[in-house]
């Protein structure tokens, strides 16, 4: 499994929805993406509202966080990602990947192009979310690879339910990894996602490949 780290004097391609996605080719990402119902519309307001007028009170936006003191880096991330990471392990919504067949097309969206147009390394699907480290080949966008893989899931699971709809939220989270010590962090956070949220065996899916290089 390859490890490509952020390169801080490459070229950088900066987008932003509701959160930033930063787009270096060939390098190796963190992803989450979650259900539809996964997050209470009321819960999400507030989490939104509070991370804005904690930007405006920096006088940032969000494609500017990469450049703010280590502290106030660890400050928003205390407030606010590790938070929503927080409010996914809770179950909320129908929570539809405890169920095995559900969980099986997720996996298979992503082992799909693992070897031609990406690597994949470590990764989870939990009841309402997705977690994935992936190292993509050079060329590949990052947007465009995660939003293949919910739409061809998404298919799928809602042939299997005989459902019509929205299955995932239309966003993604996504972070280019920094260096070993923050893959290690990751790794460590994915391989202990389940027992966090307190899911016995079959309710998760869990891979861990070949060691990294």
């Amino acid at each position: 499994m390859r490890f490509v780290p952020f390169d801080p004097d490459g070229h950088v391609k900066v987008s932003h929805g509701l959160l930033p996605h930063w787009q270096q080719t060939g390098r190796t990402y963190f992803i989450t993406w979650r259900t539809a119902d996964s997050i209470p519309v009321a819960l999400w307001r507030q989490w939104q509202a509070e991370r804005d007028a904690w930007l405006h009170q920096h006088g940032i936006t969000l494609t500017d966080l990469d450049s703010l003191p280590p502290d106030q880096r660890r400050d928003y991330h205390e407030r606010f990602s590790r938070r929503w990471q927080d409010h996914l392990d809770q179950g909320h919504g129908e929570c539809l990947l405890h169920r095995r067949d559900v969980r099986d097309h997720v996996e298979a969206a992503l082992r799909h192009f693992d070897g031609t147009r990406y690597d994949l390394g470590d990764f989870v699907l939990m009841p309402n979310h997705v977690h994935v480290l992936v190292t993509l080949h050079e060329g590949q966008d990052v947007e465009k690879t995660c939003f293949s893989w919910k739409r061809f899931s998404a298919g799928s699971i809602q042939r299997l339910l005989g459902r019509h709809g929205d299955f995932w939220q239309p966003e993604s989270f996504d972070h280019i990894i920094r260096s070993v010590a923050s893959l290690r962090r990751i790794q460590q956070y994915i391989h202990e996602n389940p027992a966090k949220a307190h899911l016995k065996l079959g309710e998760y899916t869990l891979y861990r490949p070949e060691a990294w290089q």
